[in-house]
């Protein structure tokens, strides 16, 4: 098989950066955890912290094997695939793979594309500049809204009412407008219980 078929099979993927650090948001603040993020992106968030992972292209391309292996030196068994955006790739090999070598499997993603892979918990966070898969809605097990502008209270609410109802509700301020948004986050909140406010722990801590 050629390269472009292996990534298109899901047997190799292009890696921007792997590391093992803390996560810091959502359900698993405070976990440490084994990161892979996988580069190619055209949702195009304007405030993206990671604008380099647009381009697939950039990035070396490994072999599930190589990212397992790598995965395995680190003494956690917690895995977060990020992005990019890594539906837009089969994530089925990859966390089979995880799975069987022990590791508890996370998956952060705009659900832009169809769902793929085997994870253990599913962190949806839909984006205005591109409108979700609907396979996202009955796997997801955490939808976190990232509050950039007034409107995107609403917005939080239209994908609320199509997730699980045990899916868990967020809200996260975007970090350059969270003193304009921060209060703001915290009075619907507290009008509005199902939701819960989801901090970048790991900027405030600095941890890399």
């Amino acid at each position: 098989m050629t390269t472009k078929e292996k990534v298109a099979a899901g047997l190799s993927l292009p890696v921007m950066e792997a590391f093992y650090t803390i996560q810091g948001e959502g359900k698993f603040t405070g976990h440490p955890a084994y990161f892979i993020r996988l580069g190619g992106c055209d949702v195009g968030c304007v405030w993206c912290d990671v604008k380099e992972s647009w381009e697939a292209g950039k990035w070396p391309v490994h072999s599930i094997e190589e990212i397992v292996a790598e995965a395995e030196k680190h003494p956690a068994r917690l895995v977060v695939i990020t992005g990019g955006e890594p539906l837009m790739y089969d994530m089925g090999p990859l966390t089979k793979l995880l799975k069987e070598k022990g590791f508890t499997t996370n998956i952060e993603t705009s659900g832009a594309y169809p769902f793929s892979g085997e994870f253990d918990w599913v962190c949806f966070s839909p984006k205005k500049f591109k409108a979700p898969h609907n396979s996202i809605y009955a796997v997801a097990d955490e939808l976190k809204v990232v509050i950039f502008h007034k409107s995107d209270f609403d917005f939080a609410e239209k994908h609320a009412e199509k997730v699980d109802k045990a899916c868990e509700l967020r809200l996260q301020p975007e970090w350059s407008k969270a003193d304009r948004f921060t209060p703001e986050i915290i009075e619907y909140v507290k009008n509005r219980p199902f939701w819960k406010i989801s901090l970048q722990t790991h900027k405030f801590m600095d941890i890399p």
